[in-house]
C-alpha cells in the first residue's frame, strides 16, 4: 500500500485485517483501549501497522509495516509503505517483492505529487498490478463525480508516464465501504470490491514461462562417522527464483559451463519429483562437479549471458553520498563482485520526474548508471525476471547496504564460455586449473 500522507494506508490495512478475521482477541483489546486514550469514539484500526513510537505520536508511518493475513483462498504479505519523500528508500524497499500495489487517493484532495511519485516508483520496480484506491469516500457523501474526476486525472498522468493496465475502486477505509463488504453507500459502482480483486490478481510466477534459475546458497556435505554412507553426499542448497525443475532434467553450471543432470531433489530431507518457483530445496546431481555458493544452476540451453558491465537504475539508501571515485561490492543473487561507477547517466526529481545531471547520489535519490564489474555475473533484466535483474551495492569498509538496483541493459560478453576464460585470465589462471 502506498500513497501520499494520510489517505489512509495504514487504516486500510486495519480494516482488511479486521474484516477478514486475521485479529486476535487480545489485540483488538489493546486496541480498543489505545483508541480511548485518545479520546476517539471508534477503533483506531491504523494502529495495527503503525507500530513504532514515534510513528503513533506523528500519526505517520516512518518504517515499512508488514502484516500477515489469509482469506481460506490465498495467504497474503502486505507491506505498509511511509508516504513521506525523505522516506522514498522505505518504498522501495517495500515495493521490491510486491506484486500489486494499492495506491491511495483522498477523494478531498485528488492526485497529488506524492500519488504520482509512488506510481513511478511501482512502475520502476517492476509490480505488474495497479489499483487506485479512492479512499475517504465517506467524506465527499459518497459522490459518483469526484471519483470519476480523479479516475480521469490518474489516467491522463498514467499515460504519459508509460503505466499500462490499473483498475480504480471507491472505498471508505473507516468505514469499510468497498473493502472487504459492498456495504450500501456505492450502489452506483458494480465492480468488484477490494478484496475481491485481491483474490483474483494473477500470483507471481504465473503470467508467462520462465527459464530455471537456481543460485547456490550452501554446499552440504554433511560428516556423521556413524553414517558412512553420509561421506559421499553432497548437496546444493537454494532457493529456485523462477521456473521449474524435476528429477532429471539437464542442467547447466554458471561460470564454469559443465552440463549434468539433476539426480533428486530434497525439501527437509524428503525426496521430491520436483521443484517450483520459490522453494528452498537441496539439489543433488547425477555428477561430481566443483560448485560452491555464488554459482548458478539453469536449465541446460536456458543460461543468461555474462555481462561485466551493466546498465542500472539505482535507489541509494545510505547517507553517506555514492562517489564514483570508490569501489563497491555489488551482490547478485549469491554472487559478490567488486563494482565501480563508470557513469551517472543521469538523476530522477521524484517531485517532478525530470531528469538531470549529476556527479554524485544522496540518500533517497534514484538515477540511472553503468557499472562496471571485476568479474561476470549471469544476470536477466530486471524486467525479465526480478530476482536475477536485481542487485544490491555493499559498502566495503562497513558492510552496510547502500543501494539497491534493477539491471535495465546488459553489456554482454560474447558467450559464457569467454567469460569464464577472462575472469580465470584476471585470476592469474588458466581456464582448465580453474
Amino acid at each position: 500500500t502506498c500513497g501520499s500522507v494520510d489517505d489512509g494506508k495504514s487504516t486500510l490495512i486495519g480494516r482488511l485485517l479486521y474484516d477478514t478475521k486475521a485479529i486476535l482477541a487480545d489485540t483488538l483489546g489493546a486496541l480498543a483501549a489505545t483508541s480511548q486514550r485518545r479520546g476517539l469514539s471508534v477503533m483506531d484500526l491504523s494502529l495495527l501497522t503503525d507500530g513504532l513510537q514515534a510513528e503513533r505520536e506523528q500519526g505517520i508511518t516512518i518504517d515499512v509495516a508488514y502484516r500477515y493475513f489469509s482469506t481460506g483462498t490465498r495467504n497474503y504479505i502486505i507491506a505498509d509503505a511511509p508516504g513521506h519523500e525523505q522516506y522514498t528508500r522505505n518504498m522501495v524497499t517495500a515495493a521490491s517483492t510486491a506484486n500489486l500495489a494499492i495506491i491511495l487517493v483522498d477523494a478531498r484532495k485528488g492526485v497529488l505529487t506524492q500519488t504520482r511519485r509512488h506510481s513511478y516508483l511501482a512502475r520502476l520496480v517492476g509490480i505488474p498490478h495497479l489499483v487506485v484506491a479512492v479512499n475517504k469516500m465517506d467524506l465527499v457523501d459518497y459522490d459518483q463525480a469526484v471519483f470519476e474526476r480523479i479516475q480521469a486525472e490518474y489516467l491522463d498522468f498514467a499515460a504519459r508516464l508509460g503505466i499500462g493496465e490499473v483498475r480504480f475502486i471507491p472505498l471508505s477505509a473507516l468505514t469499510g465501504e468497498m473493502v472487504v463488504e459492498r456495504g450500501e453507500r456505492l450502489g452506483w459502482y458494480d465492480g468488484p470490491t477490494l478484496l475481491e480483486i485481491l483474490e483474483t490478481t494473477p500470483a507471481a510466477h504465473t503470467e508467462q514461462p520462465e527459464a530455471f534459475r537456481f543460485p547456490v546458497q550452501y554446499v552440504c556435505r554433511p560428516r556423521d562417522a556413524a553414517n558412512p554412507a553420509l561421506h559421499d553426499y553432497r548437496g546444493f542448497m537454494g532457493r529456485v527464483e523462477a521456473g521449474e525443475i524435476a528429477v532429471g532434467d539437464p542442467v547447466t553450471v554458471l561460470p564454469s559451463g559443465f552440463e549434468t543432470r539433476i539426480k533428486d531433489i530434497q525439501i527437509g530431507g524428503v525426496s521430491q519429483s520436483k521443484a517450483i518457483h520459490e522453494q528452498s530445496v537441496t539439489l543433488r546431481l547425477e555428477d561430481e562437479i566443483d560448485i560452491s555458493r555464488g554459482d548458478l544452476l539453469v536449465r541446460t540451453g536456458e543460461a543468461p549471458e555474462a555481462i561485466r558491465e551493466i546498465d542500472a537504475c539505482v535507489c541509494w539508501l545510505a547517507e553517506t553520498p555514492l562517489s564514483p571515485a570508490r569501489h563497491y561490492l555489488l551482490r547478485h543473487t549469491t554472487r559478490e563482485v567488486r563494482a565501480r561507477v563508470a557513469d551517472i547517466k543521469h538523476r530522477l526529481d521524484v517531485n517532478t520526474l525530470e531528469r538531470g545531471p549529476a556527479i554524485q547520489l544522496r540518500m533517497n535519490d534514484i538515477a540511472r548508471l553503468t557499472l562496471k564489474l571485476a568479474q561476470p555475473i549471469f544476470a536477466d533484466p530486471y524486467v525479465v525476471n526480478r530476482a536475477t535483474g536485481a542487485f544490491i551495492l555493499i559498502d566495503e569498509s562497513t558492510n552496510n547496504t547502500v543501494g539497491a538496483g534493477m539491471i535495465k541493459q546488459a553489456e554482454h560478453l560474447p558467450h559464457w564460455r569467454q567469460a569464464v576464460t577472462q575472469w580465470a585470465g584476471d585470476c592469474g589462471q588458466s581456464r582448465e586449473s580453474h
